[in-house]
């Protein structure tokens, strides 16, 4: 028995509380697992785990044993990632979870450049939308969009961004182009399902943000849609920079409202825990900041 593969094994099946969850996450069969717990049991010669068909549960030498193993872990891989920093390479392999829109327009050219630079690294990227577990799901990091973390994310800023109010001329002619936030009660605005745009919109006025409301005919939870709903002349629409860029480029959609900005969002880098963080995923991350780092927005 591999002591530290072990302990390794151990951590993994307490985070997860569940054997088959760390055998199908490590590629492992859920029996190679379990000798590997039984055989270190054995050898510690006390109980670390009590299995029910139902649930596992640490036993009280267990919960020592969990947080000297992590700091042992957390030891020996400080000691590699020492003698890694003086290669300056980042090798091994990172999974990362990245939002639809912005990590397809934004971040996947940083991520194949990474790539490039770093041949000895390997990279499965996984976009989506939703709030991932970073721990459950066997995750290095996640990117997200956000313009408010929630309480315990261990995060790192790593760039920012404008949100737009966007309208097509062709709509604009028809409707009138509000000269202010108040009048936008008169129009049908697109909303984003699930946000506080699809009841209201809030806009910094004489130096406070105002909440203002907004009627609306037409949902979606992705901007890209919205954004094309609102090139087609369907409403007037709020979206962040890097969907509107595009549409403001060819003239689809153009920017109402500037005097009034909205609240803008962050970019950040979550991380499971901030007690070892892999050279490699430090080094992802500060080339995601050297590219994307800017000003945040007055409004954000």
């Amino acid at each position: 028995m591999d002591r530290l593969d072990a302990m390794r094994l151990f951590v993994r099946v307490a985070e997860l509380g569940s054997f088959s969850a760390a055998a199908r996450q490590l590629g492992l069969a859920r029996s190679v697992v379990t000798r590997q717990i039984v055989a270190l049991e054995s050898h510690l010669g006390v109980t670390l785990m009590v299995r029910t068909t139902r649930r596992l549960t640490l036993t009280s030498a267990g919960t020592t044993y969990l947080e000297r193993c992590r700091v042992i872990l957390d030891l020996v891989d400080s000691a590699e990632t020492d003698v890694a920093d003086e290669r300056r390479t980042a090798r091994g392999h990172i999974r990362i979870s990245l939002p639809l829109s912005y990590g397809l327009t934004r971040l996947a050219p940083l991520l194949l450049e990474f790539s490039r630079l770093y041949p000895e690294l390997s990279l499965d990227m996984d976009y989506t939308d939703r709030r991932v577990k970073l721990v459950e799901e066997g995750l290095d990091l996640s990117i997200r969009v956000t313009g408010r973390l929630q309480p315990g994310d261990i995060a790192r800023r790593i760039g920012g961004g404008r949100v737009l109010v966007l309208a097509s001329p062709h709509y604009l002619e028809r409707h009138g182009n509000p000269a202010h936030p108040c009048e936008l009660i008169g129009h049908q605005c697109l909303g984003y399902t699930g946000a506080t745009a699809s009841t209201g919109w809030q806009f910094l006025v004489d130096g406070r943000l105002q909440h203002f409301p907004v009627q609306s005919r037409i949902h979606a939870n992705n901007g890209d849609v919205l954004a094309e709903a609102a090139a087609q002349g369907l409403g007037i629409s709020c979206q962040p920079d890097f969907i509107g860029e595009r549409f403001l480029a060819d003239g689809r959609l153009v920017e109402i409202l500037g005097a009034y900005p909205l609240p803008g969002f962050g970019v950040y880098a979550l991380l499971a825990s901030n007690r070892h963080i892999p050279q490699r995923v430090r080094m992802l991350i500060d080339f995601f900041a050297g590219h994307l780092a800017a000003p945040p927005p007055a409004a954000e």
